[in-house]
């Protein structure tokens, strides 16, 4: 082989190493970051597969079951008749609107001792920040609208059909 085609060679093999080794990382970085949504009512039906997902769920905050032990914050959340202990340990503070009754969002893992361990936590503020029916800023109620035939019915064109 002459000296040319040996460098194109060698090109040509790191190219393919390089490439490979992209492909590779982006791969387990899309893995790593994937979360799946589940209901809890799902999550406690999944058996063995829950352990070793990352999984979201949400709920609503059980009244009286928020217990601070310095950067750690257990919890329980309610969805329907199904309840699910969550222990949060993440980097930041849980945010302001994480209260009683507030929707909470929990990423994270499900343990085999049967508590969510997660690693971030959104919430939406509770419902007594929404304005009451009949407020400035409420959505006024929708009429219903007359159908095809009773538009027809009701104007008179005078016209001849």
């Amino acid at each position: 082989m002459s000296s040319e085609a040996n460098k194109y060679l060698k090109f040509g093999a790191v190219t393919i190493v390089i490439l490979l080794s992209l492909g590779y990382l982006a791969y387990t970085g899309v893995q790593d970051s994937k979360s799946y949504y589940v209901t809890i009512k799902e999550l406690q039906g999944m058996g063995d597969g829950a352990y070793s997902k990352r999984l979201r769920v949400a709920g609503n905050v059980v009244p009286g079951s928020i217990k601070r032990s310095g950067t750690r914050v257990d919890f329980m959340l309610k969805e329907n008749d199904r309840t699910l202990s969550v222990s949060y340990t993440g980097t930041e503070a849980p945010p302001d609107t994480f209260k009683d009754d507030s929707q909470a969002l929990a990423d994270g893992s499900f343990g085999r001792d049967g508590v969510f361990h997660a690693k971030q936590l959104q919430a939406k503020c509770a419902s007594k920040y929404a304005p009451q029916p009949g407020q400035p800023g409420a959505t006024p109620t929708a009429q219903p609208g007359k159908s095809m035939t009773q538009n027809q019915n009701s104007s008179s064109s005078g016209l001849p059909n």
